[in-house]
């Protein structure tokens, strides 16, 4: 279920990229990899002293580490002129990088947030996708952060490293609690709300329809994993949902049918609240 990535109606200095891996901090790295592949069908291998995680159009590295951190995430480039491209537009932004591969790419950009979050954007190994413990569709879509200074990241993101906004979640005040990034068609492929500590969030999988959601509920039900929140469906991106817990309390997502956006699309705006979060009833709000 890739996602179709060129510039077609996109300004010339946008991101075209999609999520590729997460390197995930974790109290157990063996008990975490267990759980990722009784929940999503991963294979597991070790790779030095991480536990390497890999299924079609996903992968892990779980390593020991703070748990509910966010060790690094990769963003795939469409080829080689896109990595030029954002390498350029790095550089005139004096924002400080490096060039090198890493665990899952041959070739890549690699730079910090402001809050400290390792990001690199690059260009494949070529290694074989892996095969899963189930034919159930899950790609590796969007990941979250918290932050306590979320403006600083959005700016980050928007003016570096050429994400597009989507949609703003925003307080009585008229101040943002919440802020939807894209660099592809999907509404979103990273976010960022305001809270009390800088930490990962969740991270998300995209699966084809209502009735995957539903496959995919039967499976965790089958592995004795509950629902810790869903089916719903959120206001931002309009995607179908439900969430689990791994083992050092990181939510894990399941979504559905998440919105294509145009790029001449205005910014939307949406209330904190819970029908913002949930439209269907109950809503967690972590802002």
């Amino acid at each position: 279920m890739p996602i179709c990535l060129d510039h077609s109606g996109r300004p010339p200095d946008s991101l075209v990229a999609t999520l590729h891996y997460l390197e995930l901090g974790c109290s157990d790295p063996r008990a975490s990899g267990d759980f990722y592949r009784r929940a999503l069908g991963y294979a597991l291998s070790k790779e030095g002293d991480a536990v390497i995680a890999r299924g079609p159009d996903r992968q892990l590295a779980l390593v020991t580490g703070v748990p509910r951190s966010l060790v690094s995430a990769g963003f795939m480039l469409p080829d080689r002129a896109e990595l030029d491209r954002l390498r350029e537009r790095i550089g005139r932004a004096g924002w400080p990088a490096r060039d090198g591969p890493t665990r899952f790419f041959g070739d890549a950009v690699i730079v910090h947030d402001p809050d400290g979050n390792c990001l690199a954007f690059g260009l494949a190994n070529g290694e074989p996708l892996a095969e899963a413990g189930t034919t159930l569709d899950a790609r590796l879509q969007h990941v979250v952060v918290a932050s306590r200074a979320p403006a600083r990241i959005v700016a980050f993101f928007r003016d570096v490293l050429g994400f597009t906004l989507s949609d703003d979640v925003l307080a009585d005040d008229g101040s943002v609690r919440t802020s939807f990034l894209r660099c592809s068609q999907e509404h979103h492929s990273f976010a960022v709300f305001l809270a009390s500590e800088d930490r990962l969030d969740h991270h998300c999988y995209e699966t084809r329809d209502w009735n995957g959601i539903r496959d995919w509920a039967d499976r965790l039900a089958d592995e004795r994993i509950p629902l810790q929140w869903g089916p719903g469906r959120h206001g931002p991106g309009n995607n179908l949902f439900i969430f689990v817990h791994d083992p050092d309390g990181n939510w894990v997502e399941i979504s559905a049918e998440l919105e294509l956006v145009e790029h001449a699309r205005p910014v939307g705006r949406w209330p904190h609240e819970e029908r913002t979060l949930n439209s269907w009833g109950l809503g967690l709000l972590r802002s």
